[in-house]
């Protein structure tokens, strides 16, 4: 009996402790086995990145402050990152995923991630960041949500779906990439993905048969929350759904002015939230359709994603025409206006208790101004490449936050021109020196024929202006100083320009990139460097124990096979989950 009463009391003891270690920021943990799969999703069978052996991989689901393990178990026969577009990885660019942070995962290798979504909420996803990986799949859906105390700004809806939308060649990412070394143009995309899959035969002509394609069910009378998330490789898709409004709730973070709109212009790279009611008759199921956008639509017409929104009650399959598409065709005009309308709700709680107005962006002293310009591809030393502001970035062997840690010499240059270059064009690793705890305004000048659209890593800006024509000193009287959207990824139309605020109070090295795969891959990006000049573990983290090492430094790296590494993340949830089950039942034995 003695020794019953010393085990329990032993087990409370450790129950107790296993809870305190979770008690106050919640860890989630991930497995990640990143490997190809054959997929057919246009009907075709084509060489796909698959995760845990699933196209797209799986969502992860969390709450504000929640910490996030994910270890990735590369199984691919090259390089691998993933970085995770819009978290912000507060005081931690070592987690960021991209080349000028992270030393890239081997072939055959596990890396695992850890980091914080330190006061954030919102829809995100996930997705390889190297050599135009995404392009054959490894993305899926991330999701923050509010803490439990902080309220939402609308009544919780009855379903959250993910949608992930996006353009999509049959030819994978090592075929696309050999096309961009040989110096063309990737050509119009075989089709449109919704969520992995290909459209439903709307058209016999445009869609042959046996394609998988995308079904959302739903009830009638109820209310969902849609994340959409375009993840594809350089088109905008315009998304609609038949006969029913899109109530804008979110975007990247930041919840909106609450505005209804039919169908809404989703760029490369961005992320929307909306509140679908369901309120109609159902007299037949309905086409949800995310189509090309500022292409000539006659000949784009197969770049065209179709699925299902299926009603309990329906009566029917859908059929008859598509719901069509904005009529501006060589209009810009809408598109601009559309995307200006999208506004900050300043009233509502983000991520703290207080209003996400209050942060007054407007009233805040400008430091530095950076005018980032880019221009149709050019020729440099004989290839074909993209800049900003006549630089064309080159990715050191050894990444700069490694290099800065290791205090290497050499390995870039901080003299990003706060204007674009006037002479020829040149191939550096010259990277933005910002200050830290400053407020700098960045004017993304677009000079090509084609949409771009731009990510920051590590923060959320405010968009503050967008118009035709070249940007000048005149233009900050059209800012909008009060409620611009607050998000990470801004669409810069063609012949426009997009004006942007940040507030550099995150330590590291983010990277400033052209979500356009194609142009990202020949160089269209940068990174901006904010240094703490007093080093403090307040403001940056350490370097992680399980950093990575390559180039100059890889003689720091210790072998590893993943075929005899265990991922101890895993092993560490079941313990814990296996502590929680005996505290529970203690008092049933006890």
């Amino acid at each position: 009996m003695a020794f019953k009463s010393f085990f329990t009391l032993f087990l409370i003891h450790i129950c107790f402790f296993a809870s305190l270690s979770y008690a106050e920021d919640p860890t989630f943990y991930h497995d990640f086995v990143v490997s190809y799969i054959t997929a057919s999703p246009l009907g075709v069978p084509q060489q796909v990145i698959a995760i845990n052996g699933k196209f797209p991989g799986p969502g992860i689901n969390v709450t504000t402050n929640n910490n996030v393990v994910v270890n990735v178990r590369n199984k691919l026969d090259e390089n691998l990152l993933f970085t995770w577009a819009g978290i912000q990885q507060r005081r931690s660019s070592w987690q960021d995923g991209v080349l000028g942070t992270n030393c890239p995962i081997p072939p055959k290798w596990n890396w695992t991630y850890n980091f914080q979504v330190k006061d954030q909420i919102g829809s995100f996803f996930y997705f390889p960041s190297l050599n135009l990986q995404r392009a054959s799949g490894g993305y899926g859906g991330f999701i923050i949500n509010n803490r439990a105390v902080i309220p939402i700004p609308f009544a919780t809806p009855d379903g959250d779906i993910t949608i992930l939308i996006g353009d999509w060649y049959t030819k994978n990412h090592t075929a696309l990439r050999k096309t961009l070394d040989a110096g063309k143009d990737l050509g119009i995309p075989d089709g449109v993905l919704i969520n992995g899959k290909g459209p439903y035969q709307y058209n016999t002509t445009l869609v042959p048969d046996g394609i998988d394609y995308e079904t959302i069910d739903v009830h009638p009378g109820k209310t969902y929350r849609l994340r959409v998330h375009n993840v594809g490789v350089s088109t905008t898709l315009n998304f609609r759904i038949q006969n029913h409004n899109l109530l804008l709730a979110e975007s990247e973070g930041s919840y909106t002015v609450q505005q209804n709109y039919t169908s809404l212009d989703i760029h490369v790279g961005q992320s929307y939230s909306f509140l679908l009611t369901t309120d109609q008759n159902a007299s037949s199921d309905y086409y949800i359709v995310a189509s090309a956008r500022f292409v000539n639509e006659s000949h784009w017409k197969k770049v065209t994603g179709v699925g299902i929104l299926r009603y309990s009650n329906s009566k029917g399959k859908a059929a008859g025409p598509l719901p069509p598409p904005p009529s501006d065709e060589f209009d810009k005009t809408f598109s601009m206006n559309q995307a200006r309308s999208i506004r900050w709700n300043v009233s509502a709680s983000g991520a703290r208790p207080n209003p996400q107005g209050s942060f007054r962006y407007g009233s805040i002293n400008v430091t530095d101004v950076y005018v980032l310009k880019n221009k149709p591809p050019v020729m440099i030393n004989g290839k074909r490449r993209t800049t900003l502001s006549g630089n064309s970035f080159v990715n050191p062997a050894t990444p700069i936050r490694l290099a800065d840690q290791y205090k290497l010499k050499g390995v870039y240059k901080l003299d990003f021109p706060k204007r674009p270059l006037t002479g020829a064009p040149r191939m550096e690793t010259s990277v933005i020196n910002g200050t830290f705890r400053g407020f700098i305004e960045i004017i993304l000048q677009n000079n090509d024929t084609k949409m771009q659209s731009y990510h920051v890593d590590g923060y959320a800006f405010f968009v503050v202006g967008m118009d035709y024509g070249e940007w000048t000193e005149n233009s900050r009287g059209t800012y909008n100083k009060w409620d611009g959207i607050a998000r990470s990824t801004i669409q810069v139309y063609p012949g426009a320009w997009s004006a942007i605020l940040i507030s550099l109070d995150n330590v590291g090295i983010w990277n400033i990139r052209t979500e356009n795969l194609d142009s990202w891959y020949l160089g269209q990006e940068t990174y901006i460097k904010v240094v703490n000049p007093e080093p403090t573990n307040k403001t940056e983290l350490p370097i992680p124990d399980n950093a990575l090492f390559c180039g100059a430094l890889s003689k720091l790296q210790k072998p590893e096979d993943i075929s005899s590494a265990a991922s101890l993340t895993i092993v560490q949830s079941k313990v814990f989950t296996l502590l929680m089950i005996i505290c529970t039942l203690i008092p049933i034995f006890h």
